[in-house]
């Protein structure tokens, strides 16, 4: 039997990158997924990438920084399948720019997408998984928690702020729910590579991201999609309130 056979997922962010990485594994797992994200076409691609597998998907369109749209999903879960076991959380924003440029519409957009979404979902989604005794909840974050990166106000203040949330819903609801906190490094999806555009050489900066990293390499959707699958996994039964970083050495630097 598939570690997550039964179980029922809502992966957020999941119609491309690492939250596609996560999807794919968690049908390829057993379990059944709903996929959000805002753009249908990608979304029911990957749901076909699932179902010609023999897997279980389906894709839920909407924008995640509503109150609105994550109360949706999680009916959506579970008018579906019956019930909700695991979340996680993939979809960001980057709201590029420092405190005196970065348009104020600007902070508020990333704040809603990268923190508030993460509230609203949760305070929908933990009283769904209590009724089946218990669930698990995921959060990709990323290492600007813990390193300054120009530019990125509104990102590295978001994300360094879901360290505390998740470590107050795993005092407030254990042992019943488990939430935990993966912070990668960079990790070569299409967002990474759209970033780099805007230098005059993207290949070249990419090839010295990857030289400064102890490992030599930028993450992949698989790493990523393997440490997603773990703590949400009985494997990680005695882990919760944590922050694990995932980033070929990148703190070590």
């Amino acid at each position: 039997m598939s570690s997550l056979s039964g179980k029922t997922a809502i992966v957020t962010g999941g119609t491309s990158g690492m939250g596609e990485g996560v999807a794919l594994k968690f049908a390829e797992e057993g379990a059944n997924v709903l996929i959000s994200g805002r753009y249908e076409e990608r979304g029911e691609s990957v749901v076909q990438k699932i179902l010609k597998k023999g897997g279980s998907a389906f894709f839920n369109p909407g924008d995640i920084s509503t109150s609105k749209a994550n109360k949706k999903l999680v009916e959506s879960a579970v008018s579906h399948f019956g019930q909700l076991d695991i979340l996680v959380l993939s979809a960001g924003r980057l709201g590029l720019g420092k405190i005196t440029e970065l348009p104020e519409e600007e902070w508020l957009r990333t704040i809603d997408v990268n923190l508030n979404s993460a509230f609203y979902i949760m305070r929908y989604a933990i009283p769904e998984m209590l009724v089946n005794g218990g669930g698990n909840i995921v959060i990709i974050g990323s290492v600007a928690a813990f390193h300054a990166f120009p530019s990125h106000a509104a990102y590295c203040a978001s994300k360094g702020a879901l360290i505390s949330l998740v470590r107050q819903v795993a005092a407030d609801y254990g042992p019943e729910i488990r939430i935990n906190l993966l912070c990668p490094a960079q990790v070569d999806t299409p967002l990474l590579r759209s970033s780099v555009k805007a230098f005059d050489n993207p290949e070249t900066i990419i090839r010295q991201t990857e030289a400064k990293l102890p490992m030599k390499r930028l993450g992949t959707t698989n790493d990523i999609a393997d440490a997603v699958h773990f703590l949400a996994s009985d494997s990680s039964s005695w882990i919760t309130g944590s922050c694990l970083t995932i980033d070929g050495g990148f703190l070590c630097t």
